[in-house]
This record gives structure tokens, C-alpha cells and sequence, in this order.
């Protein structure tokens, strides 16, 4: 896309005007050197720094898309448990489940990630401390 618009408008504008410039200069006029957007974006370089501002957008609309994602997750009740409540080792394997039935793009974020370990881990080792360096 970027090499195509340079290819087909930049590099051909660019050589215009400096051809033109060139040929005022040829022709013995004193000319003052015009630096238009093309003549200055002319180079391999600058097109380089385009494509990779590009890519670069890109990945930061898609870290932006997920993190707004994520972050709506955060406003759901993953687990259904009362506040102070506690859980017990046999309790674990049930409270996985609707983390479980979540959909696989929402299994893979960070909270529903670290659910699912620390309630496996706790219901496999039975100790709260293991849990803590799952």
C-alpha cells in the first residue's frame, strides 16, 4: 500500500520538480529550491519509516482493543461467591466451571488465566501458600 502510493504519486512528483528546478537552473535563472512534501518523503528511508509507523499503529490498535476488552471482563462476577466467603480445596473444581465455559479468546486474558491456575492449584495441592506462586 505504502510502497504503491510511493511507486505511483510520490517518486514520480518528486522527479518532476526537481526536474523542473533543474532545468530553470540550466536556463540561468537564480532559483530558490522548493522542498515539497514529495521532494522531501522521496527516499527509500522515509518510506521504510512509514511502513513501520504503520505496523506500529496497527499493534497498538489491536494492545488497545484487547486491554478494552480485559478491562469489561474486569466488571463481570467470574466467580459466584458472597464477599468474606471462603473456599474450600473440594470447592475449587465448581467454582472453575464458569471460568471454563468462558469463550476461548476470554479464557486467554490475564484475570480468567490466573483464576483458573490459582483454583486448580489449590484444589490439587490443598495449600493456600501454593496458590500464592501459582
Amino acid at each position: 500500500m505504502v510502497h504503491t502510493l510511493y511507486v505511483s504519486v510520490i517518486r514520480p512528483s518528486a522527479a518532476a520538480t526537481l526536474e523542473t528546478q533543474l532545468a530553470r537552473q540550466a536556463a540561468g535563472e537564480t532559483i530558490v529550491a522548493e522542498r515539497t512534501f514529495a521532494v522531501v518523503v522521496k527516499d527509500y528511508e522515509q518510506e521504510a519509516c512509514f511502513i513501520l509507523m504503520l505496523w506500529a499503529s496497527a499493534i497498538m490498535a489491536y494492545k488497545a482493543r484487547r486491554s478494552l476488552r480485559e478491562r469489561q471482563l474486569l466488571s463481570q462476577p467470574l466467580l459466584q461467591l458472597e464477599e468474606g466467603s471462603r473456599i474450600l480445596p473440594d470447592d475449587a473444581r465448581q467454582l472453575s466451571r464458569p471460568l471454563q465455559a468462558l469463550s476461548p479468546e476470554q479464557q486467554s486474558y490475564l484475570l480468567p488465566r490466573a483464576l483458573l491456575t490459582a483454583l486448580q492449584r489449590f484444589s490439587s495441592t490443598r495449600n493456600i501458600q501454593d496458590v500464592s506462586s501459582a
